[in-house]
């Protein structure tokens, strides 16, 4: 038989709180995990267990991902940490190319020698 959550509605007022009142630069799951004093994995547990707590957790990713945004883009944020931290948001400043053509015909790539001139 399993536990019984210990979510209860004063914890999900109190995650409320978190959203409206954190001291930080941004909001985040560590500091939501701090300030409700539990386990990050007991609030990724809840996600999945209450619709409430789970949009208050929804909205702090989404007011972190929207202050990383726009302080990053105007330097009041470092970039470096803010990029790190907009790659959890799933952005990526990475690109893929792909090539494609006959698979029966390999790839041709001229190349060109220059005299040096010796």
């Amino acid at each position: 038989m399993a536990r019984p959550s210990k979510l209860t509605d004063e914890l999900i007022d109190k995650a409320d709180t978190y959203l409206n009142e954190y001291e930080s630069a941004i909001p985040s799951v560590a500091g939501l995990s701090l300030f409700l004093g539990c386990a990050r994995a007991s609030i990724y547990k809840w996600q999945g267990e209450n619709e409430r707590f789970s949009d208050i957790l929804g909205d702090i990713l989404a007011t972190q991902e929207q202050l990383l945004l726009s302080n990053g883009l105007t330097g009041d944020f470092n970039a470096t940490i803010a990029k790190l931290v907009l790659g959890k948001h799933g952005y990526s400043d990475k690109q893929e190319t792909e090539l494609s053509g006959n698979p029966d015909k390999p790839l041709s790539v001229p190349v060109t020698f220059i005299d040096a001139g010796d």
